[in-house]
């Protein structure tokens, strides 16, 4: 037999293996069980535990949520705050512009590689002293970066501080699957990305009414206490939520259980704690997942239009304090507010849009939903992204008003919450039993992306001219996008593919 013969049985094995259920029901499979109030079937079912956190009262469960969503929002706050003051800085540490936005870029790729220190180690420790330690560097890193007194000692607190509080990042899906079920995940997602987006696009507008009238410093002040406010608070009401689901016997009466922990009990800082978990192979697992390729479209798709947005506020700030606009800086903040409303649209009209294409395809295949079927949505943030960096280069490269700018920061704010709706969910459907280490190297990869391409922005438009610069950005914008024309055609092969090795391939080989 043929070697090419055996590669297309094996590759056919596998793809029988990912269409057959495994042998114990799972979530999406539960016919019968526990129920809500509502009627609606649980999933996951929850067990007769009083400490499973599915049981918890709405108001632990919230206050949890929502101390984490606010670190969330603080932590984009953070990462994107010099973008409205590299003009200042330059000035005081007697610098370019170009190395001032490095504050803002090398901090983002530092962010994006601290979620490969803390998901691993939030598997050993459980997540409540993963949020409390990194929210407390945020705090120190911030009172560092205060007090620097060189443009060497403000960019090494930065650099500390984004690796540091990487915890606010793609940790917090997790914490959604811990604490809600699957009906109820939808608009606690929402929530979720709702802090990000006003931490990408409002960030801006309070760190410029800063900068303009407390000076630059003063956004560090503010971050370290606001985080050290958000420290105080989450010492009370960030509750552990991990919980050993697995083992746990759902037929097992809840006298049989340990009582609900009191108040006190639950504040501890080691009832998540794994002593079988291992560090270095959670990190080795998940760097395998570079390798497969819907892993790496999106986290490209996500990190090239972060990556314009930053470089659309780095220009912001070169572009409009001078002639012909002569803007104050916190007129910089007012035009972020304009992606924010872009953002807006896209979670009331964008999030249903997409959800009735993809139950539409779904009706349509006989009731099997495919994750490909996320994708053609994908035709509205990649018409309306892409056209927003192209209307601001063409309006800011004439110098004419900054009302078609902020038409097109609005585009892409648009696109961007979009397309990260669309692909993250598609990640999260093509590889649901590995999410939490796929979302990792999404956002590893967002973030290197965008450090990279938001790094040489001001050379790039140096170079070539704002006009000519922004078309360059939107080509390569489309060649990214493009791949979700290949995905949703070859997806499902490509995805039995990625079964043969990594993760996945453990999974098939414990399901089946």
């Amino acid at each position: 037999m043929s070697s090419e013969k055996v590669d297309v049985e094996q590759q056919n094995e596998v793809i029988s293996t990912i269409e057959k259920p495994p042998r114990e029901p799972t979530d999406f499979e539960i016919v019968e069980g526990k129920r809500s109030k509502k009627g609606l079937l649980l999933r996951p079912q929850p067990s007769n535990d009083p400490n499973d956190p599915l049981n918890w009262p709405a108001l632990e469960k919230y206050s949890t949520y929502l101390t984490v969503c606010f670190f969330a929002f603080l932590g984009l706050v953070n990462s994107s705050n010099f973008t409205v003051a590299i003009v200042p800085v330059a000035k005081e540490f007697h610098t370019t512009t170009t190395r001032a936005g490095y504050l803002t870029s090398i901090q983002l790729l530092f962010m994006g590689l601290g979620n490969l220190f803390w998901m691993p180690l939030m598997r050993i420790t459980g997540k409540r002293p993963v949020y409390l330690s990194s929210l407390l560097l945020l705090v120190i890193t911030n009172i560092w970066g205060y007090f620097a007194h060189s443009y060497g000692s403000l960019l090494a607190s930065r650099i500390v501080g984004g690796f540091m509080s990487a915890a606010a990042d793609a940790t917090v899906p997790a914490v959604v699957a811990d604490l809600f079920y699957f009906h109820e995940r939808g608009h606690c997602m929402m929530v979720f990305h709702t802090a990000i987006s006003a931490g990408v696009f409002l960030g801006p507008l309070i760190n410029a009414y800063i900068v303009q009238y407390a000076g630059w410093r003063w956004m560090l002040g503010f971050m370290s206490i606001a985080a050290g406010v958000t420290f105080s608070v989450g010492l009370f009401s960030i509750h552990e939520t991990a919980y050993k689901r697995d083992e746990a016997a759902l037929d097992l009466p809840e006298q049989d259980y340990a009582p609900k922990r009191s108040w006190w009990k639950a504040l501890s800082l080691v009832g998540g704690y794994d002593r079988t978990a291992s560090f270095w192979k959670w990190l080795g697992n998940t760097l395998v997942l570079l390798a497969y390729p819907p892993v790496l479209f999106v986290g490209l798709t996500i990190g090239v239009f972060v990556g314009w947005n930053i470089s659309i506020q780095l220009t912001s700030s070169r572009v409009f304090t001078a002639a012909p606009y002569h803007w104050q800086i916190h007129d910089l903040g007012l035009l972020s507010t304009s992606a924010f409303v872009g953002a807006i649209i896209s979670f009331f009209i964008g999030g249903r849009l997409i959800d009735f294409i993809a139950n539409h395809m779904t009706a349509r295949a006989g009731g099997h939903p495919e994750p490909e079927f996320r994708l053609p949505a994908m035709i509205f943030p990649a018409i309306i992204g892409p056209m927003g960096v192209l209307t601001f280069g063409l309006v800011v490269g004439s110098g004419k008003s900054y009302w078609g700018a902020a038409v097109g920061f609005g585009g892409l704010g648009f696109g961007l919450t979009a397309a990260s709706n669309v692909v993250v969910t598609y990640a999260v459907d093509a590889y649901r039993a590995i999410s939490g280490e796929v979302l990792v190297i999404v956002f590893v990869v967002r973030n290197v992306m965008a450090c990279i391409l938001s790094l040489y922005i001001a050379d790039w438009i140096k170079k070539e001219g704002i006009k000519k610069a922004f078309g360059e950005m939107v080509v390569i914008q489309y060649a990214i996008l493009s791949l979700s024309v290949v995905l949703y055609f070859w997806g499902k092969r490509i995805r039995a593919w990625t079964a043969t090795f990594g993760p996945m391939k453990k999974v098939l080989m414990r399901e089946v």
